[in-house]
Formats: C-alpha cells, sequence, structure tokens
C-alpha cells in the first residue's frame, strides 16, 4: 500500500519519522509494527488543508477536522493501537472514524476494520480518502456507533475514540473470547481515564492506560442522542 506516495513530500517523511521517534517511542510505545505504521501513514494528508498544515499535522498534540471533532495526538493513537496487540489477523470495529488517520493505521496492522462515524461530511471524507490512498480492507458507515455493530459482530477488537460516561455493555457482548475493547471512559468536560478491558474466560479484564482528553461519544450509549439520528443509516 503506498499511501499516495507520490505527493508525499521529504518534509513530511522527515516530520512522520521524528515525530514517531520522538513523540511515540520516546514515550514508550516499542511494536515495531505500530511505529512502521506510523512511519508510513501521511498524517498531513488526513487534516484539513490549511496554513502550517505540515507543523500541525505532525504536532504533539491533537487537531481540529471540523464538525466539532478531532484526530487525536500521534502518542494517544499510537497507544490505543498497540494496546490491541493487533497481529494481522483480526476484525476491528472502530467507533468514531472522524479523519480516517486511526482506520488508515489499522489497515497495516489487521485483517479487517469497520468504521463508524456519526457525522455524514467527515463519514464522506474519511470513506473518499482511504479510497484514494488505496485502502481495501476498510468501510465507513455513517450512523451511531455507540451501540457498535452487532450485525457485525463478533469483533477481535473495537476502539472507541470518544469518551462514555460508562462502559457500554452492548460492545463487551460484541468481542471474541480474548477480545480488547478499548475506549476512554469519564465525564463528558472533566477527567478521563483510558481503559482496556479484555474477555477472558474467567470474564472481563481491566487494565487503566492513563489520563486521556476525548470529545463526548454522542448516541444511545453515550452522551444522548444526536438530533440527526433518523438520518443515519445503521
Amino acid at each position: 500500500m503506498n499511501f499516495l506516495t507520490n505527493i508525499d513530500s521529504p518534509e513530511a517523511q522527515t516530520l512522520r519519522y521524528r515525530m514517531v521517534s520522538e513523540q511515540i517511542a520516546a514515550r514508550g510505545v516499542r511494536e515495531e509494527r505500530v511505529l512502521e505504521a506510523f512511519r508510513r501513514v501521511p498524517r498531513h494528508l488526513f487534516l484539513p488543508s490549511g496554513p502550517f498544515l505540515m507543523e500541525r499535522a505532525y504536532a504533539d498534540s491533537a487537531q481540529g477536522i471540523g464538525s466539532g471533532q478531532t484526530i487525536s495526538q500521534p502518542y494517544v493513537v499510537a497507544l490505543m493501537t498497540e494496546a490491541l496487540h493487533l497481529q494481522g489477523t483480526e476484525t476491528i470495529l472502530e467507533i468514531g472514524a472522524g479523519s480516517g488517520y486511526q482506520t488508515a493505521i489499522f489497515s497495516l496492522l489487521c485483517k479487517r476494520i469497520i468504521a463508524i462515524e456519526r457525522h455524514a461530511n467527515l463519514a464522506e471524507r474519511a470513506g473518499r480518502l482511504l479510497n484514494e490512498v488505496g485502502v481495501t480492507n476498510a468501510e465507513i458507515r455513517f450512523g451511531d456507533g455507540s451501540n457498535g455493530l452487532p450485525s457485525e459482530a463478533p469483533y477481535d477488537a473495537i476502539l472507541v475514540a470518544a469518551v462514555a460516561p460508562e462502559v457500554p455493555t452492548t460492545l463487551l457482548s460484541q468481542l471474541t473470547l480474548q477480545g480488547r475493547l478499548i475506549l476512554p471512559i469519564g465525564e463528558e468536560h472533566g477527567p478521563q481515564r483510558l481503559l482496556l478491558f479484555t474477555k477472558t474466560p474467567e470474564g472481563i479484564q481491566r487494565q487503566d492506560l492513563g489520563h486521556v482528553a476525548f470529545v463526548p461519544l454522542i448516541g444511545a450509549s453515550g452522551f444522548g442522542l444526536p438530533a440527526d439520528l433518523g438520518d443515519m443509516d445503521i
């Protein structure tokens, strides 16, 4: 998968490698497959165009992508990705596709991704971008993903890129045995913790991965129903 190397640039490649070295690996992400995925995917392609695009794309911070949504800080994306321990054979459900950047990272690390986005304009743009860069193992769906997508379950991993007030039990029920769910839990405008849940024969195991800051999960299992729920197609 070439990820539009014809429009990539030496400047972007330098910034990307520096991002991986100084922001991701230096903070403890060690899985080489994950690090290589972050070196390969041009993050700047998944941000809206504008002044100082390169500097913003590879900065150590979240960035706005429109509709009140963000593309997460590179380290946080890498932390969540590594925590899922992907081997390349997994089917993943991603809730909150946003720009499609996380989906592009996943495309190099697993077998299949279904990514749900509740903002129609972002879903359309993410799908178009992923098609343009040659991703063939992912699909973007428009709708309320807070309850997952039972029709395609079970999943080896589920990632939620928005904070929920509590763990949606419907998501845990859609995991395979040994499946992993990662998501932030906390307040809409307050403390949030990134939690990893693993479904084992003995029950659900929980691991706290630290403090994070995410936009709220809007939907039936989040912070209320979206106003445009009737227009959604899942």
